[in-house]
């Protein structure tokens, strides 16, 4: 029995050595593997018998002291540009062309928007001028510096056409057309191939009979204020063809208007679709009204006096029925009917 106890303690001496050994290791192994520590550390790795120490795998970034960056020096902001500018400044050199508005940069005290308890804002912090368009790129020196550049590109204008009447003597007809221009894989449109002319009908020669027909055949597109024909042509698929369609409608109009059929003399007064005085029994009334109150006067040959009388009433007659009655044209007939009574 005495022999088996001291087995026993030799056996607890042995492992508790080869325990101490391990121990030693593991704790050395810990030392390579963490990097070098503090000897309160160590001393209690290696007091500590109880416990093994913890492998520490991840390594915890210890945070770092708050640090306040440094400030940046503010950029120094120079004065606006107006104050720097000259009096005889080149505006076209400042504003060449359009742009959003800068109140830096125009020398003018421009108040846009509204203020319910005060003045209208200036231009400083303004979005209301930035919003609107501008046309500081369009004043009279600068168009004039563009013209001045693009004169040597044009060619001088046609002696005799200093005015508009002189055009429209010479050149007549207007012909108006479209084009247009797409992104996209056709530059076709249909509404290219519509082509407009305009003439006034008073430049064609021709006669009351001939002028009433041409209005009947071209109805509403005669405009009685500006004695303006206009026809439009949009029925053939080419713009070139358009055009000859529509001088070959002017043509054939002219002509048609010139023929007299024979089933034109049963046109009555009825039919007429203005007032015309020499067809109108108002003529012979007013004759006779003239002869009542002058006897001797001949109904062929009037005196000046009572001619320039009667050519007052008819053309006040004349306006009356043709324009309708308005304001100006029931004066004039009253005025008329008075000095040619009275």
């Amino acid at each position: 029995m005495l022999h088996l106890n001291r087995s026993l303690d030799v056996c607890n001496k042995v492992l508790y050595q080869q325990l101490t050994k391990l121990r030693f290791i593991s704790t050395t192994a810990c030392i390579f593997t963490n990097g070098p520590s503090t000897g309160s550390k160590n001393e209690q790795s290696f007091n500590d018998d109880d416990e093994f120490r913890v492998l520490d795998l991840k390594r915890i970034q210890q945070k770092q002291p708050f640090q306040r960056r440094p400030m940046r020096p503010k950029a120094v902001v120079p004065p606006p540009r107006t104050q720097k500018m000259a009096e005889d400044q080149v505006w076209s050199d400042v504003w060449p062309g359009p742009r959003t508005f800068h109140p830096a940069v125009v020398p003018l005290p421009v108040r846009q928007g509204r203020n319910r308890h005060g003045p209208s804002p200036d231009k400083f912090g303004n979005a209301e001028l930035m919003k609107i368009p501008n046309f500081l790129h369009l004043t009279p020196p600068a168009i004039k510096k563009h013209c001045d550049a693009l004169k040597k590109f044009c060619t001088p204008w046609p002696a005799g056409l200093e005015t508009d009447e002189k055009c429209e003597q010479h050149f007549p007809i207007d012909v108006i057309t479209t084009d247009y221009c797409h992104s996209s894989p056709t530059i076709r449109d249909p509404l290219a191939r519509i082509v407009t002319m305009r003439f006034k009908l008073g430049r064609l020669p021709m006669d009351r009979h001939s002028r009433d027909k041409f209005l009947r055949l071209v109805r509403d597109r005669h405009d009685v204020d500006t004695d303006t024909v206009t026809i439009v042509t949009d029925r053939c698929p080419l713009k070139t063809q358009n055009y000859q369609y529509a001088h070959y409608l002017l043509t054939a109009l002219f002509h048609e208007s010139w023929n007299f059929e024979e089933w034109e003399k049963e046109k009555l007064e009825t039919d007429m679709e203005y007032y015309d005085w020499d067809l109108n029994p108002s003529k012979s009334k007013v004759v006779k009204i003239v002869k009542a109150i002058d006897p001797s006067v001949d109904e062929e040959n009037l005196p000046e006096e009572w001619k320039s009388k009667v050519d007052n009433y008819r053309e006040a007659l004349t306006q009356l029925f043709n324009k309708g009655e308005n304001t100006d044209t029931l004066q004039n007939y009253k005025d008329a009917s008075l000095k040619l009574l009275f």
